[in-house]
């Protein structure tokens, strides 16, 4: 599998199960036999999920990437054997983390749902081709992350506004918007992956889509109060 397919969410799924180190193995930078480029992407990824583990507590070197070409069995050998005993040395997650457990648990949830939205915010930055090591620090920022962190948004249908005009329930891409024929709009906030497409795809006339920032979403109507009553 290309070092480019790996995202984010697998890496955070795997300290989820509670893995405590993880190594990504990508081809030679510029050595690509496509045009894809793919282990560019898996640098930026992995260099983002370490700012992004800083910010929750948990150490930024329990994830490493190194770039080997096929061939190269020792190299692999000896980068995932000094892997291994880099992590053997912080110990089981959690025992050398700045993180309990409750808040460990709490803020790997928030992280992974946050995943869609964070690869669609940083999506420029994430196919960003670093060509030399002294890049790597200033591409993702603790500063960048903690904004990104504390400046979330979310979407939320305006039960006064909205027509039950389907529009954006047919607009978007992950099926989170409940409704029909007649029935106002509600945003399902577990499955929003926040890319402001119902936002977009909303009538201006209407504008009943409205962008939250980091505020919280209120609570959606009943669904026995939602049957629109249209104006005779």
């Amino acid at each position: 599998m290309c070092s480019g397919r790996v995202d984010p969410a697998f890496i955070f799924r795997a300290f989820a199960n509670g893995v405590d180190g993880v190594f990504i193995g990508g081809c030679r930078l510029n050595e690509c036999n496509y045009i894809t480029h793919g282990n560019y992407v898996a640098l930026a990824t992995v260099l983002l999920c370490r700012r992004i583990m800083e910010h929750i507590g948990i150490n930024p070197e329990r994830l490493s990437i190194e770039f080997m070409s096929a061939g190269e069995g020792n190299v692999f050998t000896e980068e995932v054997d000094k892997f291994v005993k880099s992590v053997k040395g912080l110990g089981p997650l959690g025992t050398s983390d700045e993180i309990d457990e409750d808040q460990f648990r709490s803020k790997l949830d928030l992280v992974t749902n946050l995943i869609p939205y964070i690869k669609i915010v940083k999506a420029e930055k994430l196919s960003s081709r670093l060509e030399n090591e002294e890049e790597y620090d200033g591409l993702f920022t603790s500063e960048e992350i903690e904004e990104l962190f504390n400046e979330v948004v979310s979407y939320y249908i305006d039960p006064d506004r909205c027509k039950a005009c389907m529009i954006c329930a047919r607009k978007c891409p992950v099926e989170a918007i409940e409704g029909g024929k007649g029935l106002i709009h509600v945003i399902d906030q577990d499955k929003c992956i926040k890319c402001n497409t119902c936002f977009e795809a909303c009538p201006e006339k209407f504008a009943a889509v409205q962008k939250i920032v980091s505020e919280p979403v209120p609570p959606p109507l009943p669904e026995d109060a939602r049957m629109l009553v249209r104006e005779k």
